[in-house]
Formats: C-alpha cells, structure tokens, sequence
C-alpha cells in the first residue's frame, strides 16, 4: 500500500488528552507500556485483554497512579458481547492483540490467522456497529518479508512473503484499510521493529538470558552471529504511537517504527554475557529459523517529520532487559 495514493486529508483530531480509548491486547509486554503512555498523555484508558501473554499486574503502577483512568475488561475477542461492551463510548479504539510468535507459525500455521486477522475483523465489526471510527494497529516490519533492500520505507513494495505472521499482518492491513474506505474510517498503522525493555517476555534476549541462567558456560545461538538486529526500547516505540495518532491526518496512515541504530547478534550476546557476569563458550548453528528477517532497516523518515524519534541508546535498552528479566525470575520461568 502506497500511502500517498490513499486520499485527502481529514479535518484536525484532538489531541489525546481527555479521549477515551481502547486497548486490545493492554495487558502485555507492549500494551501496557502503551496504556502507560496514553495515561501519561491524559487518555482514559480501558484495557481489553485475555491473559494468555499478558500479565495483569504489569499494570498495576498505572492503577495506583491513575485512578479512575485506567478500567480493565478480561476476555476474548471472540466473546464480542464482552468486547461490544469495552468498546462502546471509545473515541480511538488502538488494536495490539495478536500472537506474535514468529518462531512458531510454521508449527501452528492457523493460529496467527485466528488471532491476527481474524480478530481484527471482529475489532472492525464491532467498531463499526458503535459508529467508532478511529483505529490505531499495530503492525510489524515483518510485513516487507525477506527485503533485500538497505532502507526500507512505507511505499516499498512487499516481496513474497516467508513466514505466516507476516503475511497475517499484510492481510490485516488490507482489511482494514478496506474498513476505511467503506465506512470513513480513519486509521494508524504502525510498522514495528522488534522492541525490547521493561516486561520483555519474548524474542532472542529473552532466549539468551533463559539459557545463560540455565548454563552459564555454554549457550547455542542460531545463525552465524553477524546477522544484525534493528531494536527499539519498547517506550520509545509507544511514544511514537502517540504522536502517530495525534498527527496522522490521511484516512489511512503508515508509519515505520524503527531506529538507525542496531547490533549484530555476537554483539547483543556479549551485552548480555556482561550484564549477568558470565563468560560462557558460543556455538553459533549456522541456521535461521523460517520467517527471520535480519539486517532489515527501517525508514522512519515519515514518523521522525512529525517530532518523533528514539532517546534510548540501544545499549542501554537491552541493559534494562536484562535487569528487568534478572529481577523478575518468574517471567524466565514461562515458554518463551
């Protein structure tokens, strides 16, 4: 999708201070960095959330800081009464939840879209029905598939698609896209890097820090080590949601979220070995599990126009991921 061939501009939004939104997906690692965010922006914020990757007192700071601002609704998005009912009176509804295991979509190909696309569906519908006509949702970089190119922007065309998540990402944002354009809807699609922080329950860091606990003098990686990781820490990435939606002014915005900054993965792995005091021997497999997309860069020219940019250094990023992991054993004690 071409974002400049998408239409006209709509008139001024408001700014978030006083909306009431809505947070699919509020709970977890991501969305209640999120929640946070728009708490701290001055929105009204209910969390629709199931549990299933969440963790319900990630939140419980923004509770005791925000009280009476924050409202929590447990259940599926298959239980649309439940959610009909989280949503009704929301100015913006900001759609996170999905299964965004990449990992394992070759296992379990009908579950990315299950939850991906088809939740997204049932979000639309029901917004819909409500007259609700402001979406925010949250995509991923994996959308551009195995990209060759070195920077890549939001007009890029999207090559063949090589794992399951991603191609449920591309359909989601046809959809609602799709949405827009039938009932003038207006819409924020924001294409993520990998994000690390606070409450990091998944993804390579995650990995090295589960195994270095469990053996300190040997860990196996995947790949050669040299393949290079654009991250992002997580509440840089959330603060960009925020300007996102209150200065995207076309019926449907793309915005890339990502950071010129990135590591090889030798690299990120001696960060961590630093971190938790370990020397330990690598063996890297030479192999890339499916769906992988190292060394993608992503242009965020078009969000770094409206103000936005990262503040935290990589490094320091993946030192507040380590801690956080390390002070917090019960997350390691999950499946990653």
């Amino acid at each position: 999708m071409d974002q400049d061939r998408l239409g006209g501009l709509h008139s001024p939004k408001p700014m978030l201070a006083g909306q009431r939104v809505l947070v699919t997906g509020g709970a977890g690692f991501v969305g209640s960095h999120l929640t946070e965010a728009l708490l701290d922006a001055g929105a009204q914020v209910a969390v629709f959330d199931n549990g299933s990757t969440g963790q319900w007192r990630f939140l419980d700071g923004a509770y005791e800081q925000y009280p009476g601002k924050l409202r929590q609704c447990r259940g599926h998005l298959s239980d649309t009464e439940l959610l009909c009912a989280a949503m009704s009176g929301s100015d913006l509804v900001i759609h996170l939840a999905a299964n965004a295991d990449i990992r394992h979509g070759v296992e379990y190909p009908d579950r990315d879209f299950e939850q991906n696309l088809g939740g997204t569906q049932i979000v639309l519908r029901m917004m819909h029905q409500l007259g609700i006509k402001r979406i925010a949702f949250a995509s991923t970089g994996a959308v551009y598939g195995d990209n060759t190119s070195f920077k890549i922007n939001e007009a890029c065309p999207f090559p063949v698609q090589n794992s399951f998540y991603g191609a449920s990402k591309v359909a989601a944002e046809a959809l609602i896209s799709a949405y827009a354009a039938a009932f003038d809807m207006q819409t924020y699609i924001f294409r993520f890097v990998p994000m690390v922080g606070e409450r990091y329950s998944h993804g390579h860091i995650f990995d090295f820090v589960k195994k270095l606990r469990n053996d300190p003098d040997r860990v196996e990686v995947f790949g050669t080590g040299q393949e290079r990781k654009y991250c992002l820490y997580v509440r840089d990435a959330m603060q960009a949601v925020c300007v996102g939606v209150e200065q995207g002014d076309l019926p449907v915005n793309i915005f890339n979220v990502g950071n010129n900054s990135s590591y090889t993965i030798s690299e990120v792995l001696d960060w961590v070995a630093h971190d938790m005091q370990v020397e330990p021997g690598i063996v890297f497999t030479g192999r890339r599990w499916t769906g992988d997309n190292p060394n993608m860069h992503l242009d965020s020219a078009r969000m770094r126009a409206l103000g936005w940019y990262p503040k935290l250094s990589l490094r320091e990023a993946v030192h507040r991921t380590v801690s956080y992991l390390l002070d917090n054993p019960w997350l390691l004690a999950r499946d990653s």
